[in-house]
């Protein structure tokens, strides 16, 4: 009997079982997920030769890959290395070194099965892809998927040409493209994964049977690949082109429009799909635009580092029902929290209740998961709830004198340690404070409209305020899924205050005559998400009239913006404001042309850009970087440009 073989390296474990089937794990060291470095390939490299060695000598019947993390299977490459790979001179050879590893796996005389729980995203799926069976484990935190676009670029492992294969043309190039994330169940419907097991310690054993009985996954159908034919692919490469320029100009987001070029190219052949990898996947990397969005990624994860260790939130009692303070409590109870919501009486309640029904139906996809949330979610029209609650959050209307009420009623009612928060967008804490007995205590938590997409929460420092304190919020912001920034406390704080110049330059520019149709197109080819007065619009004008004054903006009794106030004409919320508005989308006249869009959309933006400025020169945020990474969660400023602050330092903005 030949005994079994064990190999340990920085990145793999590998050893063979008395059944000749070996054991593959990966366990990236000091990390929470794992991540194909450079390292991590070059070891895979000399265990694939000693596969290829043992498989010729009968010494092993097949492999089965794992994970040694409970985090998941491989989150993709490692991002950490993509500065220094960008480089001209290394990544070609990279990228054909590895395109080489992965087809050598795949040419195994003996089966290889990848066993997927959690994250199998990027370079882990194309690992997966190139093995020859793939099992998955079917539950809420497996995702699989290809969110390279995210971060300029597209898979350049093999991913793309072995996507197509396995699930088709249309499908696969719609996962490259998009950046989605697949359940388990998804997966398999579109054949990138095989076998669907509801837990995890299942992989094993499924594991150990495909490589017994010699399983091997299928390509897709031919129905699918017709897809692929030459005048089909074109006609398919266009409508492609036309639903990326819905989202992104190619100019600002040169990834995807690449990767459809690549498929009209390629599309019928995946191994020459793969081949043709190299040479469009290597000026991507070292564009500007994927090195400012591997700069917004480190400086997204880095605000996932926040907080205090330990911090556990269960119960939260949110103060007004109204469109913010109904939908932060509606998320926390997406998010698992028990949240009970107060407001005066349950008329003011019930559209709150009805709109987080909504909100659920839509996260959720079975009934009994959105009558869980709904029991999360308890009516609170006296208050009961505060004396229980982890968190408060005050969410009423933007007026001094009705939030120090509030606070001033609930001080004593309030457990010890429990977190009192604001969720004011421009009032000074310091002011709200004034009337407590532990002004200390209070803390803003700012969310965004609409709290269920938009990821910043601002966490406000008053002067009164410990480290203790603003950790609590920092890690209350990350238990619900939100991304935060701390800012000081001053009128406007960060988003507010940079919006404000921006958002009311374009208004009185209109007010003067120029056309908004063109001022708001302007904005979009400079790269914001919408423009300045569909913005206002969207908000709602009462509240831009608000936060405007309170930072000391004036606007005129005369003014248009003023007259549409007062007709009760706010926007979004009531049918019209500057635009009407037909099922949630502004009702845009055409657009006057003119010589320099994207020229005049940085114009537009100049205020924007030099109050960000200003913030950080009087230290409302720590430092440039949590200027331009609030300023991108809190306005959607143009991702691929790095933030206001990279801009102006590149000469963008």
């Amino acid at each position: 009997m030949i005994a079994p073989q064990a190999t340990e390296t920085k990145h793999w474990s590998f050893h063979t079982d008395l059944e000749k089937i070996g054991w593959l794990t990966i366990n990236t060291p000091g990390a929470s997920v794992n991540t194909l470095s450079r390292e991590a390939i070059m070891e895979l490299e000399t265990l694939v030769s000693r596969f290829e060695d043992l498989a010729n000598s009968g010494e092993l019947v097949g492999v089965v890959l794992l994970s040694g993390k409970d985090s998941g299977f491989i989150a993709g490459a490692d991002v950490s290395e993509f500065d220094a790979m960008s480089d001209f001179s290394v990544l070609p050879e990279a990228l054909r070194r590895t395109h080489a590893l992965f087809a050598r796996i795949e040419a195994l005389k003996v089966p290889v099965v990848a066993g997927i729980h959690g994250f199998c995203l990027g370079g882990g799926l194309e690992l997966a892809l190139a093995c020859h069976y793939r099992i998955a484990v079917n539950d809420d935190k497996t995702r699989i998927g290809f969110p390279e676009v995210n971060l300029g670029i597209f898979p350049g492992f093999g991913g793309t040409g072995r996507s197509i294969r396995q699930a088709g043309p249309v499908d696969a190039m719609g996962i490259m493209l998009t950046g989605k994330m697949l359940r388990a169940g998804a997966a398999r419907g579109l054949n990138l994964v095989d076998k669907l097991v509801r837990h995890r310690d299942q992989l094993r054993w499924e594991g150990r049977k495909a490589v017994l009985t010699r399983r091997k996954s299928t390509e897709a159908g031919w129905t699918k690949k017709l897809m692929a034919l030459p005048l089909v692919r074109e006609a398919i490469a266009n409508q492609m082109r036309k639903q990326a320029g819905k989202k992104a100009r190619k100019e600002h987001y040169p990834a995807p429009y690449a990767l459809i070029d690549l498929f009209e190219k390629h599309g019928n052949d995946w191994r020459a799909m793969i081949r043709g990898e190299v040479d469009a996947f290597v000026p991507l990397m070292g564009s500007p635009t994927a090195s400012n969005l591997r700069r917004v990624f480190f400086l997204s994860e880095g605000l996932k580092k926040q907080g205090m260790k330990g911090a556990r939130f269960a119960r939260v009692h949110v103060i007004g029902a109204g469109v913010m303070g109904g939908d932060i409590a509606a998320w926390c109870a997406y998010r698992g929290m028990s949240v009970t919501l107060q407001d005066l009486d349950m008329e003011r309640i019930q559209p709150a209740l009805d709109r987080a029904k909504s909100l659920f139906k839509k996260r959720y996809k079975k009934k009994r998961e959105v009558d869980a949330a709904m029991l999360r979610l308890t009516a609170d029209p006296t208050g009961t709830g505060v004396g229980r609650a982890d968190v408060i959050i005050e969410a009423v209307v933007e007026k001094l004198e009705i939030k120090q009420k509030i606070f001033g009623g609930i001080e004593d009612k309030m457990k010890p340690g429990a977190i009192m928060a604001t969720n004011t967008s421009s009032i000074e804490l310091e002011r709200i404070a004034e009337a407590l007995k532990d002004p200390a205590r209070l803390i803003g938590l700012h969310f965004f409209n609409p709290v269920a997409q938009l990821p910043l929460v601002e966490v406000i420092r008053s002067k009164f305020n410990t480290d203790e304190e603003i950790g609590k919020g920092a890690s209350f912001a990350l238990a619900i899924g939100k991304s935060p920034v701390v800012v000081k406390s001053a009128p406007g704080f960060l988003v507010n205050r940079v919006l404000m110049p921006y958002m009311l330059g374009a208004v009185e520019r209109v007010e003067k005559g120029e056309s908004k149709e063109l001022l708001d197109a302007a904005a979009v080819a400079f790269g914001m998400p919408m423009g300045p007065i569909e913005l206002m619009d969207t908000v709602g004008l009462d509240v831009g009239k608000s936060v405007a004054t309170e930072l000391g903006h004036d606007v005129p009794a005369d003014s248009k913006f003023a007259r549409l106030i007062a007709e009760g004409k706010l926007g979004r919320k009531t049918g019209e404001g500057f635009y009407k508005w037909e099922k949630g989308k502004a009702q845009k006249g055409e657009t006057p042309s003119h010589p320099d869009l994207a020229g005049l959309g940085k114009e537009l933006v100049k205020p924007l850009v030099d109050m960000t400025e200003v913030v950080v020169a009087e230290g409302v945020v720590a430092s440039p970087e949590l200027a331009d990474i609030g300023v991108i969660m809190g306005t959607g400023f143009a991702p691929f440009l790095g933030g206001p602050m990279k801009a102006r330092a590149d000469g963008r903005a």
